[in-house]
């Protein structure tokens, strides 16, 4: 038996796996897919990498900003651009008012992801299908692929909440208080489609920016000359991110390509780049749950249970990257103190970064 398990391998999840790891508890890490990072994604193809979730980190909070100063100083990441143009609905392209540093990982967002497992005890692929509580007081973790039992003396579900209320829901108000399965059925998220497209190294012109939001458009949101990211690009290609619109209409489409060939011709008329509508290949993403719309209001969901069981995410505030930080640190605090109420002044998830572990990007 592990003292907490964590399902999810989002930043929130590895946030908390990090600080009760380094405070002294056993703690394992369950994630349904195969890499680290959720919607910090990268997907390897071509001989490149993509990065078809967060394609960039702009940091405002104090803790975000640490984060991103010591992935600098290991190389993780660094500045790509201080300028995101707007492109309006007549047309009109607008130059950067607020000029700030977008920082990214060179081989892919989900590096960033990577830098915080270090020391962690991570299941990939390993898809949590039914919950259930024991007689000798504890949560029991049954897994999909083979179909094995894990314990747990608490729970941290550090997924997105449509996806926790699916996980949740069969252990019924006999388990979990009424009032704790609303609030978590309360919160929404925005959908989105991400295509990923590359184009022959010959294709002129290049834009001249790098990034660029569309403003009151009903089927983009933005797009990134995603090859500029990294060292020594062998051809252009971009991500494309379509609208929430445009993703709801399209979000039970079993095959997605025709709406990723719809939003390339889009951009390419809307950007004066015909060529963009002439992929040379072209992969897509669904991201059912891409951004809060309705956020719950607190740093983390607590179940009234006689076995710790605590949700985070960055749904928890609705702040992207950094609410998912501060989530994964409430989440792990709480705990904490459900369980032995150990010291956890001079614990932060970012000593992890001054220890002699070797990290590997491979």
């Amino acid at each position: 038996m592990t003292d907490i398990a964590v399902i999810g391998a989002g930043i929130a999840g590895l946030v908390c796996a990090q600080q009760l790891s380094q405070a002294g508890y056993s703690v394992l890490v369950v994630e349904k897919s195969r890499g680290l990072g959720g919607r910090l994604a990268t997907r390897r193809l071509h001989g490149t990498w993509a990065d078809h979730g967060a394609c960039y980190l702009k940091p405002k909070g104090e803790l975000l900003g640490r984060f991103v100063e010591i992935l600098r100083l290991r190389h993780i990441l660094e500045v790509w651009t201080e300028e995101v143009y707007e492109l309006t609905a007549d047309a009109f392209l607008s130059e950067p008012k607020n000029r700030s540093p977008r920082y990214v990982a060179p081989e892919g967002m989900s590096a960033i992801a990577k830098s915080l497992a270090p020391g962690l005890e991570i299941l990939l692929n390993q898809r949590v299908i039914a919950i259930t509580p024991t007689p000798k007081n504890s949560w029991r973790l049954t897994l999909e692929s083979s179909n094995e039992e894990l314990t747990a003396k608490a729970l941290v579900v550090a997924i997105p909440a449509p996806q926790a209320v699916m996980l949740l829901s069969p252990l019924g108000e006999s388990v979990l208080d009424a009032v704790f399965l609303d609030n978590l059925r309360s919160v929404e998220f925005y959908p989105s489609i991400s295509a990923i497209a590359g184009y022959l190294p010959t294709s002129q012109p290049l834009p001249e920016w790098k990034a660029l939001s569309f403003v009151d458009d009903a089927d983009l949101a933005w797009i990134g000359l995603d090859s500029s990211k990294r060292p020594n690009p062998q051809q252009p290609h971009f991500v494309v991110q379509s609208s929430a619109d445009f993703a709801q209409r399209h979000l039970e489409s079993q095959d997605l390509q025709p709406a990723a060939q719809y939003m390339l011709q889009r951009a390419a008329e809307s950007l004066s780049l015909p060529w963009l509508n002439t992929p040379e290949w072209m992969q897509v993403h669904r991201w059912r749950y891409a951004f809060p719309s309705r956020p719950w209001h607190e740093a983390f969901l607590s179940a009234a249970t006689p076995l710790p069981l605590i949700c985070c995410g960055d749904w928890c505030g609705g702040n992207l990257v950094e609410g998912a930080m501060l989530s994964g640190l409430a989440a792990a605090d709480e705990i904490n103190h459900q369980l032995h109420d150990l010291p956890l002044d001079n614990v932060n998830f970012l000593n992890v970064f001054t220890s002699s572990v070797h990290l590997s990007l491979d």
